[in-house]
């Protein structure tokens, strides 16, 4: 009977043996035909905020272009066409709401999507001063990347607190008019607290005789996106001045923000250096189509290797001292150009203050 007794023994070993290696299998990435797979055993938490990013990508990519179709399907296939038409008088009658300060609300900026969206990458807003509320400002977001994650995270949902971080603002970020003009995805963008990018919609909010108002844009806008690539961080800004003529005729203070590892994230395709040929079909196009036709990668739903999803990389989005300016209504050439030059040193001292702490002191930092 011992020797049974010891074959059993060694059989229950070998068993916990094998469940302990399935076990451990399951838990580490697997590389198959060069893809590297994602572990099987993933907390849930890690999922959830997959699924958010997911979720998140296709709201912008998605939503827009299947609005129309989705109403004309309701319009002519289904007996609630009286609702579509009732919705687009509504539209109609709405239309100048992205102009007047937007409609945001509050709750879809506290969807619990938003904070696991957050903690996918994860996002963090810093704050190196105060801000008075009393006065109003022009948050200046740098750089672009692909898709501006942190500065989405940070400004247009509360998932990192920001109404906490600067009691008494209420800050907006800026689209193209033309997206307020597509149902149904208009709707989404002003819960968001949205507006129009054209000037009169920005200097309605800049000029807020009370304060406490505050826009988001991105100077570099489209073009900047071309010059995403992990390891740098290249600012289109030197020819961009409409931003500060736009804050001396209202007297807003500018805000530098700079959103550390937000090239990180994605990779593009296809080479595009300076004055490659990749590079001027594809300025071409960003100048026929307001945006920028990178072609991009991250990683997939399952897998590290590629796909849509960004990759999990930190970014720390550090809001700088504002500059603070009294207002022109007419300024002259000298004036712009003076808090241009102004302006381009804050960012320039808000990067190399932060940068040994937020990203690697290697990344290159060029304003062209």
């Amino acid at each position: 009977m011992a020797p049974q007794v010891e074959t059993n023994k060694n059989v229950t070993k070998r068993q916990k043996s094998k469940t302990a290696k399935l076990a451990s299998a399951l838990k580490e990435k697997q590389n198959i035909l060069g893809v590297e797979f994602a572990p099987i055993d993933i907390p849930l938490e890690r999922r959830l905020q997959t699924l958010s990013v997911l979720t998140w990508i296709l709201l912008f990519f998605v939503s827009g272009p299947l609005s129309i179709p989705i109403l004309i399907y309701l319009f002519f296939y289904t007996r609630l066409w009286i609702f579509v038409i009732a919705y687009l008088t509504w539209v109609y009658l709405d239309r100048e709401t992205c102009e007047r300060g937007g409609r945001r609300i509050d709750w879809v900026r506290k969807w619990r999507m938003w904070y696991h969206y957050r903690n996918y990458f994860p996002i963090k807003l810093v704050k190196t001063c105060e801000l008075d509320p009393k006065r109003n400002y022009l948050f200046c977001s740098h750089p672009h990347g692909i898709l501006s994650s942190g500065m989405f995270s940070s400004f247009m949902t509360e998932a990192g607190e920001v109404t906490k971080v600067f009691p008494g603002l209420t800050i907006h970020g800026i689209t193209l008019r033309l997206n307020f003009m597509i149902p149904l995805f208009r709707e989404w963008c002003l819960a968001l607290g949205l507006c129009s990018a054209r000037k009169e919609s920005m200097s309605y909010l800049l000029s807020h005789p009370d304060g406490g108002k505050g826009v988001v844009l991105v100077p570099g806008g489209a073009p900047e996106a071309l010059e995403s690539h992990p390891g740098s961080y290249v600012i289109q800004l030197k020819r961009r001045k409409g931003f500060i003529k736009l804050a001396l005729q209202n007297g807003s203070s500018l805000v530098p923000v700079f959103s550390f590892g937000e090239t990180e994230i994605y990779r593009q395709a296809i080479d595009n250096p300076e004055g490659s040929f990749v590079r001027k079909i594809q300025d071409k196009l960003t100048s026929l189509l307001t945006f920028a036709p990178v072609l991009f990668f991250g990683r997939g739903i399952f897998q590290y290797s590629f796909g849509i999803l960004p990759q999990r990389r930190p970014i720390f989005v550090a809001v700088g001292a504002p500059i603070h300016l009294e207002k022109i209504e007419k300024p002259t050439q000298e004036d712009i150009d003076n808090l241009h030059e102004k302006y381009m040193k804050a960012l320039s001292d808000l990067f190399y203050a932060h940068r040994d702490e937020f990203a690697d002191p290697s990344h290159e930092f060029k304003i062209v």
